[in-house]
This record gives structure tokens, C-alpha cells and sequence, in this order.
């Protein structure tokens, strides 16, 4: 009974980790690129990079793999999503997303 919650858990946990990884990295392509140079960032294709080399480290960490060192390698790779989110998020959603609003003249 305890060795099935527990696997749940970590089941739950490596999906949710995952998630911040993808959802950091899918935000990270819609931030404009002159955005990171403009806030002193790491450029948009060195952030595309990490956080798409973490992705991959979350996905391989993803039950029901439940090698220890890929468990490991997911608990690393959610650090620069963390990162992204905490330090780098912030600073660049005054640019929005780089898509030109439409406006009135927008449309048919």
C-alpha cells in the first residue's frame, strides 16, 4: 500500500516538473529576442537552448523510467525553469508575446 503511494507520488511529481519545464520553454519562444538583450538577459536562443536541453532531462525523467540518475538528472533540469520563471519572466512580460495587436482595422 505505501510503496503504491509512493509511486504515485513521484508519478505526479515528474509530470508537474515536466510541465514547468515545457510551459517555460514554450513561453520563452513567444518573448520577443531584442526583450533578453534589453533586460541584460542571456540571449533568447542560449535560453531557448537550456531550457530545451531541461525539457528533454524532464522528459527522460518521467515515470515509468525510474532509473535513479534520470530521476536525478529531472530534479537538475527543473532548475533553470525555476530560473526562467523567477528571474527572467518577470522582466521580460512588459514586451508581451512579439505579436502586433490587430486593433480596429484588424480582421475583415
Amino acid at each position: 500500500m505505501f510503496g503504491a503511494l509512493q509511486t504515485f507520488v513521484f508519478i505526479v511529481l515528474g509530470v508537474i516538473v515536466f510541465a514547468v519545464q515545457v510551459i517555460a520553454l514554450v513561453d520563452a519562444i513567444r518573448r520577443p529576442a531584442h526583450a533578453y538583450k534589453s533586460e541584460g538577459k542571456l540571449s533568447k536562443p542560449i535560453w531557448l537552448a537550456i531550457l530545451g536541453v531541461a525539457a528533454v532531462f524532464g522528459l527522460l525523467g518521467l515515470p515509468p523510467s525510474f532509473i535513479t540518475a534520470s530521476s536525478f538528472l529531472n530534479v537538475i533540469a527543473v532548475v533553470p525553469a525555476i530560473v526562467y520563471w523567477a528571474d527572467v519572466r518577470p522582466r521580460l512580460q512588459p514586451y508581451g508575446t512579439g505579436n502586433k495587436p490587430r486593433g480596429p482595422q484588424g480582421g475583415w
